[in-house]
């Protein structure tokens, strides 16, 4: 989350007038993350998420995106709905940009997962698999390979970030020459950027899933890279097999991986790293003066997309130290009984 675009007090007032929500009785812009402009919400209804939508988002995929929540919400997963006005519209404009009014969820993010954070997540992300399996929503993922190399042709100038980084740069989208084919793996929609600040926790216990705007159709297993690398690497960056293999057993009670799968994560996870250094690298070099924003480094990414390059992360990993417990079982058979009579909500016309 971020801010791009700063709204007065005069257009907030107006923007509410088409809801009932109550008067305002706190509203300030949010600096984590990247891509949108976010604003707490307070109301005398309840507390929100106003987001605004920057950059790389494209209008035309912003009906996706609602249904893609309201999915997930009916599906019983822990995720944050979009709020409709007097008129059950979910999507307005507000400082001439896309804006939507997001349910808050209760929970805080955590900066070092844990191992039993990284299980928990691990499993919620199997469980959201299966629930997309239950949609018919498709998006195709601007950001695989092909916009990589365009992100990369637009960063012609990363050995500013750090020296030799456009030829370490170019190996690794060299190695992208044995990415899957279409269809060569499992998939369906994706979360694509399940970063530990777009989790909750009570504990260890997710209690929300947010920012679903990179959202797209690509493998399962990707999505599952993507997490591993934002979650099991320690503070040093360096890489910890402990929290790697409670991730993956975690995920593989709810959702085992095949074997195809698991000979490709090691390169789905290179090339996971490679998409978030490049966007980053993207960010770093042009930054918008004035934004509400703290920009992410684009070295720990290429760090570990070098580690990747160098190790597969399946080799040597331990037996995964904490088990789903009866208690998790109850609640998940829950929500499998929720998802099996699920209804997908088709995409508006």
């Amino acid at each position: 989350m971020a801010v791009y675009t700063h709204v007065s007090a005069e257009e907030l007032m107006s923007f509410l007038a088409d809801y009932e929500l109550g008067a305002v009785k706190a509203f300030k812009g949010i600096a984590e993350g990247v891509e949108n402009s976010n604003y707490f919400l307070e109301t005398h209804s309840g507390r929100y998420i106003l987001t605004l939508f920057e950059k790389r988002v494209e209008e035309s995929d912003l009906p996706f995106f609602m249904t893609l929540m309201q999915n997930f919400v009916k599906a019983g997963l822990p995720t944050a709905g979009p709020v409709g006005d007097k008129q059950g519209q979910l999507l307005k404009t507000l400082s001439g940009r896309p804006a939507v009014i997001i349910h808050f969820v209760d929970g805080i993010s955590v900066e070092t997962p844990s191992a039993d954070h990284c299980a928990s997540l691990g499993a919620m992300l199997a469980e959201m698999h299966l629930a997309a399996d239950a949609m018919s929503l498709t998006r195709p993922n601007s950001l695989s390979v092909e916009g990589w190399r365009a992100l990369a042709a637009e960063c012609s100038n990363l050995d500013l970030i750090l020296p030799n980084l456009n030829h370490e740069t170019q190996d690794h989208l060299n190695a992208m020459a044995d990415w899957p084919a279409p269809n060569a793996l499992p998939q369906g929609v994706i979360h694509a950027d399940l970063f530990p600040d777009n989790v909750l926790f009570t504990d260890i216990e997710i209690t929300g899933i947010i920012d679903f705007y990179f959202a797209c159709t690509d493998f399962y297993a990707y999505d599952l890279a993507i997490c591993l690398n934002a979650w099991v690497f320690d503070a040093d960056h360096s890489f910890n097999a402990s929290k790697a293999a409670d991730m993956i057993g975690a995920y593989e009670e709810i959702r085992p991986l095949s074997d195809a799968e698991k000979a490709a994560l090691p390169l789905l996870a290179r090339g996971a790293a490679l998409r978030f250094f490049l966007t980053r690298a993207y960010d770093y070099l042009n930054q918008i003066e004035g934004a509400l924003v703290k920009v992410k480094d684009p070295a720990e990414y290429i760090a570990k997309a070098a580690f990747h390059r160098d190790h597969n992360l399946l080799d040597n990993l331990p037996m995964p130290r904490r088990k789903i417990s009866q208690s998790e079982r109850v609640k998940r058979s829950e929500l499998a009984k929720k998802k099996a009579a699920m209804t997908p909500i088709d995409l508006p016309p």
